[in-house]
């Protein structure tokens, strides 16, 4: 299957010499959740405005289903939602007439009962006749939503949507993002809040100083570059570790009633057994393990910090 969006070569310099994309190609399947990870000024939001045909390249290509974003802009950029990190409606309009006013702006023919459906799936239907200035943070990010979603875009790209936004609303918000992936609609978002790209993207692209430093589904990448990280919990407390087991990089808690053990989960030998047996020989007893794999955060950590 073709992707959705292709980025072959991109590249994008500005005024100044300041290179904020470094040849970045990448490929976006149809109906994925793609999470675009990266410190600030990584080139996250550079490279989204590229794609939506707000920053024009310094060189490479982009085709959004198949349409060139420069050649083709029209039909490229009708596919493509955009909810940005800026809140820029116009407060004296009302939130219906503002999801109306950007459905007619693609040209699209009004459709009541399509403007309904969105501003009750993101609960803005009770304050649709309301003026955008008398909504609160939150919900002024969700008319975004609204707007992006007006003329019906097979690619949606959320920058940052959760910033702030209350816990309850952005439940609410990932929860339609999930429908939206299940009715087909491929989205792409960049995201402070890690812990909610490992729940809900397929994928995961790290960039770093306008460079794609790795592409791969979550599960694999996490499973390839984690780490476990093994509690042992001892019978009684330990004042000190034994020399004889330095070579394990292990680190006793203040009490001294558990050693913590990381592991590589891809090594040939993870160390665990010698480790256990080592122990024994010391007399050290351990009363229970405890295992746990390290987070998508500490992952992307991993890697920022090596680019650096």
């Amino acid at each position: 299957m073709s992707p959705v969006i292709s980025i072959k070569n991109l590249s994008k310099t500005y005024e100044g010499g300041f290179k904020a994309l470094d040849d970045v190609s990448l490929d976006i399947r149809k109906g994925e959740i793609l999470a675009l990870l990266g410190p600030n000024g990584a080139g996250k939001t550079t490279l989204i405005s590229a794609i939506c045909g707000l920053v024009r390249p310094s060189s490479g290509s982009i085709t959004v289903g198949g349409h060139d974003i420069v050649e083709d802009y029209r039909a490229a950029r009708s596919l493509v939602g955009l909810v940005p990190q800026e809140i820029n409606i116009e407060p004296f309009e009302k939130v219906i007439a503002t999801t109306r006013f950007s459905r007619g702006l693609f040209g699209k023919p009004r459709n009541e009962a399509h403007i309904e459906r969105v501003l009750r799936s993101l609960s803005l239907w009770e304050k649709r006749n309301s003026k955008n200035m008398e909504l609160s943070g939150g919900m002024r990010r969700r008319v975004l939503i609204a707007k992006a979603l007006s003329h019906e875009p097979s690619v949606l790209f959320l920058d940052e949507p959760s910033a702030g936004v209350d816990v309850a609303l952005r439940r609410d918000m990932w929860q339609l993002v999930g429908e939206l992936r299940d009715a087909g609609v491929t989205i792409i978002l960049t995201t402070h809040y890690i812990e909610e790209a490992e729940e809900m993207a397929d994928r995961i692209a790290v960039i770093n100083h306008g460079k794609i430093l790795v592409v791969e589904d979550k599960a694999r990448l996490m499973a390839q570059m984690g780490q476990k990280h093994m509690t042992l919990e001892l019978v009684e407390a330990l004042d000190a570790l034994p020399d004889c087991l330095g070579q394990y990089g292990l680190n006793r808690s203040a009490d001294g009633m558990s050693l913590h053990f990381s592991y590589d989960t891809q090594a040939e030998r993870t160390g665990i057994t010698r480790l256990i047996a080592d122990l024994a020989a010391q007399g050290i007893s351990v009363r229970d393990i405890v295992t746990k794999q390290s987070s998508l955060e500490e992952v992307f950590l991993d890697l920022v910090g090596e680019e650096a």
